[in-house]
């Protein structure tokens, strides 16, 4: 009897262990799908969040970024002559980088109508010499021209300064005829006020200041040429220009170049101009210890432009080759720069030119240099565009907004990141090549790092894991490395 009590009482114990046992897996099963209804319910509300978001945003044409039809240079009447400034809300198609991004804030695209920059006067490059006035230079001496003409210069001459100082409705042509001036702290060419000067160039020309720029009065005279209104250069000569201690050309107004070879080294910006840079033509050579061309208005952030629509460019600067604090625009031209970034703006559109770029951060940068130029944009239309950058923290392309390349051929060479964007980026038309290595989408910042991939797991978009080809592998580090930037992994497996 008592073996078969005990038994019965190990069964019912064992019974009873096997309905706790029940009752334990049936109340995780419960805590597993309310996690999984409350997980689902939080991804539910998120993309609901982001649908409401670009509701109401509107759309746009195929190729956000390119040039419309009937717009481009063929048909600029359609432009306004300084911006074309168009609010795009959108939700972006075409193709994209690894990351698809929804757009869900306004991309404000500015345009230059070429057509509209330049008078027949800008670009006659040989001057009427009818009723010119000839002036001899003589040193230690201020030249005052003060009526509307044309004023041949001759001669050298040290501590020497050309002023003009005429109507607001005047406009003056200076005609360097092989001058040579060295001043120690004060302009060569000052202009006070005009309309428009225009500085002729004719024959081999050299302006140079040695020392420290003294001001006049309240004017920060900080440059070898300093107008505080328009200044056009053109012409068939040359130009040696030298700063030692500042800037080349300061214009507080708006800057025309079309014509003529400039061969500038300064201790600050080659070029400055306060509204504008419109460059037609030339031949420039500069070495500088800031920005070659530089464009920014500290009182109004909707100017600060530069345009280049043809010439030869070498340049070399400690910061940015060019820099905009709105819209930097080519439309051709040979371009070659090595700088810290080679060319900086908050919007910058390549429609062509042969771009030979390298960059000891940045290649070309987007940034948000001026609040009223909308979302930085990198556009490639059309045109050559080479950029290698240095090592590091470097990327080839960076827009802290989007990137679109519509046509052209990008070649990038970069070691870290050849394309870096915030938002959106969308390959049109065009080729690229990172690394030798022809590409079929635009990749996301990192070279090497695979693409999307976690630490373990599956992994997801933008971690550090990568699969086969970036750091990926079984256990979320490792993988098989030395593939192209672009093709990504598939993440790694616990």
């Amino acid at each position: 009897m008592t073996t078969i009590f005990h038994k019965k009482l190990m069964m019912l114990l064992l019974t009873v262990l096997l309905l706790l046992t029940l009752v334990a897996c049936s109340n995780a099963a419960t805590d597993s799908g309310t996690a999984k209804r409350e997980a689902d319910a939080t991804v539910t509300e998120s993309e609901s969040q982001k649908t409401s978001e670009t509701d109401g945003q509107g759309s746009l044409s195929d190729k956000p970024g390119a040039i419309a039809d009937g717009q481009g240079p063929d048909n600029p009447s359609d432009i306004d002559s300084d911006f074309d400034w168009r609010d795009r809300n959108t939700q972006r198609g075409g193709k994209t980088g690894q990351d698809t991004t929804v757009a869900s804030s306004a991309t404000i695209e500015t345009q230059i109508d070429p057509t509209e920059l330049f008078s027949n006067r800008d670009l006659t490059q040989t001057p009427d010499l009818t009723d010119a006035e000839t002036i001899s230079l003589q040193s230690n001496k201020t030249i005052d021209i003060t009526e509307e003409g044309v004023y041949v210069l001759t001669g050298s001459a040290t501590n020497c300064t050309v002023r003009v100082e005429a109507d607001s409705k005047a406009k003056v042509q200076l005609v360097l005829d092989g001058v040579s001036i060295t001043n120690e702290d004060f302009p060569a060419i000052y202009v006070v006020s005009a309309d428009k000067c225009f500085l002729t160039l004719s024959g081999s020309n050299s302006l140079s200041v040695t020392g420290t720029f003294q001001s006049d009065g309240d004017t920060n005279t900080d440059a070898v040429i300093f107008s505080k209104d328009d200044l056009v250069l053109n012409s068939t000569g040359s130009l040696t220009l030298t700063s030692k201690k500042g800037n080349g050309v300061s214009c507080k107004d708006d800057l025309k170049i079309t014509g003529g070879t400039y061969n500038v080294a300064t201790a600050l910006d080659s070029f400055e101009a306060n509204d504008s840079i419109a460059i037609k033509d030339g031949t420039f050579i500069i070495n500088s210890g800031k920005d070659g061309l530089h464009s920014e208005n500290d009182e109004d952030n909707t100017v600060g432009w530069i345009y280049i629509g043809g010439g030869s460019f070498t340049i070399s600067a400690k910061s940015d080759g060019i820099q905009a604090a709105t819209l930097a625009q080519f439309d051709g031209g040979t371009i070659k720069i090595t700088g810290s970034e080679a060319i900086e703006a908050t919007i910058v559109t390549i429609n062509d030119g042969n771009f030979d770029l390298y960059g000891s951060d940045d290649g070309i940068n987007a940034s948000r240099k001026s609040t009223a130029a909308g979302t930085p944009t990198i556009t490639i239309n059309g045109g050559y565009v080479k950029v290698a950058v240095g090592q590091g923290d470097t990327d080839a392309l960076d827009a802290n907004g989007a990137i679109y390349v519509n046509g052209g051929t990008i070649d990038v060479t970069a070691g870290m990141s050849s394309f870096d964007y915030d938002s959106v980026a969308e390959f049109n038309g065009g080729t690229i090549i990172i690394n030798g290595v022809e590409v079929n989408s635009i990749p996301r910042s990192a070279m090497g790092r695979g693409g999307q991939g976690g630490f373990g797991g599956q992994g997801g978009q933008g971690g550090f894991g990568g699969g086969q080809d970036g750091f990926g592998g079984q256990d979320g580090f490792g993988g098989q490395g030395n593939a192209p930037e672009g093709r990504g992994g598939r993440g790694g497996r616990h």
